[in-house]
């Protein structure tokens, strides 16, 4: 009976021990994936901030002052396609639809209040794209190719066509609003809708681009009080 209770009070202890190294293996691992997961986060490329966020209206200012002073690049989506809608088309199936050439059209009153004064526009040349353009802006826009074949010289090629003194607004797509955010390391994880504007200012030929930001159409009156109640800073609400 003694040696039962003996073996038993072994047979605990052991079990205790086992336990306590499992428990601390355990803790190990779940440490080193917390850490790894953490690392993982720290290096993943930072997404496009979304203009309409309040957290974000300091950079709402910059765009402000930076188109001003025409420093900036707006890359815009085009309208809703024809051709994955089952809404009305404009006019080819390679087109948009007429529920988005609406949206599009606030789209460039809302550009038009921004200032189009000093501002070169183009379009890429696909039909969706050229439509996009003609329903924004009251003057023709010149089409050009590589706004549509972008792959991996988006930011190059809008850097070339970028006057000094003036903003450069390009009707593309969202192919190429992605190469753009690869092009400045950052992430594509952002899913653009139709008419979303991607906003990039420069800061001459020595400097890095710099990301401001994205806008969805929906989200353009959302960041006019932002602009309105920073007035202090210069910037009126007409400007938006």
């Amino acid at each position: 009976m003694t040696l039962s209770l003996g073996l038993t009070g072994i047979n605990r202890a052991l079990l205790r021990r086992g336990l306590v190294r499992y428990r601390n293996a355990l803790v190990v691992i779940v440490a080193s994936v917390l850490a790894t997961a953490l690392v993982l986060a720290l290096l993943a490329p930072a997404a496009a901030p979304d203009l309409a966020q309040p957290s974000h209206a300091d950079r709402v200012l910059l765009l402000t002052d930076s188109w001003a002073k025409g420093d900036v690049i707006a890359v815009v989506r085009h309208g809703e396609r024809c051709d994955r809608s089952s809404a009305q088309c404009l006019g080819p199936v390679d087109g948009v639809t007429v529920r988005g050439e609406a949206t599009v059209q606030a789209l460039g009153a809302d550009f038009d209040q921004l200032g189009l004064t000093n501002a070169d526009i183009y379009s890429s040349l696909l039909t969706r794209a050229r439509q996009t353009a003609d329903a924004m802006f009251a003057h023709p826009v010149e089409a050009q190719d590589w706004l549509f074949n972008c792959r991996g010289s988006m930011l190059r090629d809008a850097l070339k066509h970028k006057v000094p003194g003036h903003n450069l607004i390009l009707v593309s797509h969202s192919e190429c609003m992605d190469q753009l955010l690869m092009d400045m390391h950052l992430s594509t994880s952002t899913t653009f809708g139709y008419g979303a504007s991607l906003f990039i200012k420069t800061n001459g030929a020595n400097s890095d681009p710099q990301m401001l930001g994205y806008i969805e159409p929906k989200d353009w009156k959302s960041i006019v009080p932002v602009v309105s109640t920073s007035s202090r800073h210069g910037f009126e609400a007409s400007q938006f």
